[in-house]
């Protein structure tokens, strides 16, 4: 199983940040291909490090190569063009990871 992991950081406005996150940008997200399985957790702690991590999102994809046609989309595109909008809400940009 291959994932993209997505890791947010205490918004600057939590109430517009998650408005926003949850009722425009997952539904975005939501169209993307061969995405097997797609969830946000909160963050109730964070241990060995500075960041003030809030919410982690997991995007699951049955292998890598399922992965790399979803990144090849035009839903993805769409993902990664809707980032800006809620960036106004965040102090940093989220941090991606890959994983397989």
């Amino acid at each position: 199983m291959a994932k993209v992991i997505v890791m947010y950081e205490k918004p600057k406005d939590q109430e517009a940040f998650e408005e926003y996150y949850f009722n425009t940008h997952m539904p975005i997200a939501g169209k993307v291909p061969h995405v097997k399985n797609a969830n946000v957790q909160r963050v109730l702690s964070n241990q060995n490090t500075d960041l003030s991590l809030y919410l982690v999102t997991e995007i699951e994809f049955e292998n890598k190569a399922d992965m790399k046609e979803a990144f090849k989309s035009e839903e993805w595109k769409a993902v990664g063009d809707d980032v800006p909008n809620f960036m106004k809400y965040l102090e940093k940009p989220p941090i991606i990871t890959i994983v397989d």
